[in-house]
């Protein structure tokens, strides 16, 4: 039986310092907020959850009805092409899931054992996982205080002649530099996936994130800005890459005859049933993203009133979409990140903790035994997110607001 890789803090040095307490328990709370009009909220503001509003139970209905609900229907290709066409890519391959999704475009290349793949360290585990499961090894790299993306620099850096591809990841909504780093793939030719899992309707130099490099990776989680409760989708717009992983995610059956198979394949089929609500989802794209910028501005508003919160970063040439409104908790706050989440918890509202990087993970801490990456160690050792539903509400973001300036004050 395959044994846990215990990881005790004091193996790790100073680095335990940066790794996140328990979970906090969340309490139910209602109550009048006093700076805001006395209004009272509902008993508990979640994290984040998904939004139901359009042709979900329409299309699911349809599915239910005409018979079409496992891995074929009409809805898998239109979602395919409506998910694609509003990324900006010409091709889109619905899948089981998000690291399904990049499992499944990686294997596309062909990688071996000995092979390497460039990654952020602060991301979340699956971007490595995905790696790692074809047996090619992630080479971390820090990330940039500014965009809390990855670092260029680093990346250059990083480029041995084992490197076959680099997998930069929209952190939290927010899109990587991709002019920069398409030039240096280009100028080594590597295979650049995007890893847009956070970023549905993110944009960069106003062009679609998920078109931007030889493919990309999303999610569609429930607390995903698009959501099909489980599922993912791979764009691109090489048609080479597409055919190969349509082809892959059906356990790869040939065309000649039906249980013949050249390749090795997955079954990484996305359902017909999944596909209907996650159309119905597209179509709401634009909706849901101007939700989530009118709320990080309405948060970031009410924010700059309390000393010690930093809010996120928004480059000029990019579009963030905000996937999770994350805020940093400075020495000024005047108590600790982990602090304050269990103040907010106590009061009905959730939060989670940032990603902790990869080379502090037990499963990979061996690896990278002695790497330090100090930017993405801050970020995790001092950063949160809030509520950050397409749906939350101007009372429920003010009442997150006072619940923050009230767990300053103690």
């Amino acid at each position: 039986m395959l044994q846990p890789r215990e990881l005790r803090l004091e193996e790790m040095g100073d680095l335990a310092e940066i790794i996140p307490g328990p979970e906090p328990a969340l309490q139910m709370a209602v109550y009048p907020i006093p700076s805001f009009g006395g209004r009272a909220r509902r008993s508990i503001i979640p994290v984040c959850e998904p939004t139901l509003s359009g042709n979900e139970l329409k299309y699911v209905t349809d599915a239910v009805e005409t018979n079409w609900i496992s891995s074929a229907g009409s809805y898998i290709p239109r979602f395919e092409e409506c998910f694609a066409e509003k990324m900006g890519a010409r091709y889109g391959v619905a899948c089981a899931n998000g690291t399904v999704a990049l499992h499944l475009a990686l294997a596309t290349l062909g990688l071996e054992p000995g092979d390497e793949v460039i990654i952020p360290t602060f991301t979340m585990i699956a971007t490595a996982n995905a790696v790692t499961y074809l047996g090619a090894r992630p080479v971390l790299v820090d990330s940039e205080p500014c965009t809390w993306n990855m670092d260029m620099n680093q990346v250059e850096a990083a480029v041995t002649a084992r490197t076959r591809a680099i997998i930069p990841v929209h952190t939290y909504g927010h899109p990587v530099d991709m002019d920069a780093l398409m030039h240096i793939a280009d100028r080594h030719g590597l295979f650049v996936l995007e890893d847009a899992a956070e970023a549905h309707g993110a944009r960069y130099q106003d062009r679609g994130v998920g078109s931007l490099g030889h493919a990309a990776a999303f999610s569609f989680y429930g607390n995903k800005i698009i959501t099909t409760g489980e599922g993912g989708m791979v764009t691109t717009n090489r048609e080479d890459v597409a055919r190969l992983a349509w082809n892959l995610r059906d356990h790869a059956f040939s065309t000649e005859r039906h249980f013949w198979h050249k390749f090795l394949g997955y079954n990484y089929r996305m359902t017909n049933l999944q596909a209907a609500i996650g159309l119905a989802q597209t179509e709401q794209l634009e909706k849901f993203v101007a939700a989530r910028r009118s709320n990080a501005a309405c948060y970031t508003q009410l924010l700059r009133a309390i000393p010690g919160i930093t809010t996120p970063p928004e480059a000029p040439w990019a579009t963030n979409v905000f996937w999770m409104y994350g805020i940093m908790v400075e020495k000024e706050f005047g108590i600790s990140r982990d602090e304050l989440r269990r103040r907010l918890a106590q009061r009905g509202i959730e939060t989670r903790t940032f990603f902790i990087p990869m080379h502090c993970q037990p499963i990979y801490f061996d690896q990278y035994r002695g790497q330090r990456f100090p930017v993405a160690e801050d970020l995790c050792r001092r950063g949160l997110y809030l509520p950050s539903a397409s749906a939350l509400t101007r009372d429920d973001i003010e009442t997150v607001v006072e619940a923050v300036a009230e767990a300053r004050k103690g």
